[in-house]
């Protein structure tokens, strides 16, 4: 059976499907050497290329989607390169054969906390979709005087720049003076919107720590830094949420949600090269 071409270039790690739209639409990409258009489909045996460098092609049968949960450190970028220099999220992932890593989302440079990844860019995709609802919880310290009238303001929706946008859920954790923590939820992600939904009552966000994706929450034993790849069950949770089929199987070999301590010990020993080779580049540039 033929498929979306978006569909099939998608699924061989080069990005989501409307990224891949987006290509297509402006000719980069070619089968058997003719300028693809929006609405080809293949069959899977052709030659395809992009930006004339060849795709390797996989079928459905043969693709294993895969999700790694990140615990985002401050100071990185949410890209894959950085032209001053600046680590990226994509630094200390797993290298793939054939694919690449997915991020689901961005944060921006200053927020830390839960990253998704995906091998799956179509999972991707639907799991950012604003269409899906798919929650996401932050830990936010606003450093301000807050109190009920702006809450409610908050819950019932203002106005920003790129149109109205509002808090589903807003929980005080407690704080002293002028800094205060709450938990806020929203089913959204706009660039910045949580620090942007708080500066927009004149209060200023010190700090904000995305705690929770859907209903799967941050691994607190994951260190800053660290990676740790799902289990089947947790795969198909996300698959599930925005209305994929399961997936059969899985790179895990043992089908745990919590990270044993040798494992645990592993990640934080990764995580120390990899600010120590970090520390090394630095200097050298210096």
């Amino acid at each position: 059976m033929s498929e979306k071409l978006q569909k099939v270039l998608a699924r061989a790690g080069k990005g989501s499907r409307r990224e891949m739209e987006k290509l297509i639409s402006e000719g980069r990409v070619s089968v058997d050497g003719k300028v693809a258009y929006l609405g080809d489909r293949i069959e899977g045996t052709e030659q395809v290329r992009v930006d004339g460098h060849a795709v390797k092609l996989k079928s459905a049968d043969e693709d294993i989607c895969r999700v790694l949960m990140y615990n985002k450190p401050e100071g990185e970028m949410s890209t894959r390169k950085d032209p001053e220099g600046r680590p990226t999220i994509f630094d200390r992932l797993p290298p793939l054969e054939g694919g690449r890593w997915v991020a689901v989302g961005r944060l921006d440079i200053n927020t830390q906390g839960m990253l998704l990844f995906t091998t799956d860019g179509e999972l991707a995709n639907r799991l950012m979709h604003p269409s899906h609802n798919v929650e996401r919880e932050y830990a936010v310290r606003v450093f301000g005087e807050v109190d009920d009238a702006m809450l409610q303001r908050l819950r019932n929706g203002v106005n920003l720049e790129d149109g109205p946008a509002k808090f589903q859920k807003i929980i005080y954790k407690g704080g002293e003076g002028r800094n205060h923590w709450y938990h806020v939820v929203l089913s959204e992600g706009r660039n910045r919107e949580v620090r942007r939904l708080w500066e927009s009552q004149e209060v200023q966000v010190s700090r904000l720590i995305r705690v929770r994706y859907g209903d799967m929450e941050l691994n607190r034993r994951l260190p800053l830094g660290g990676w740790a790849e799902l289990p089947l069950k947790d795969v198909n949770y996300y698959r599930r949420l925005v209305g994929l089929k399961p997936e059969t199987q899985s790179k895990v070999k043992v089908d745990e949600k919590s990270i044993d301590n040798a494992k645990h010990r592993r990640i934080r020993r990764s995580v120390k090269k990899h600010q120590q080779r970090q520390t090394t580049a630095r200097r050298r540039r210096k």
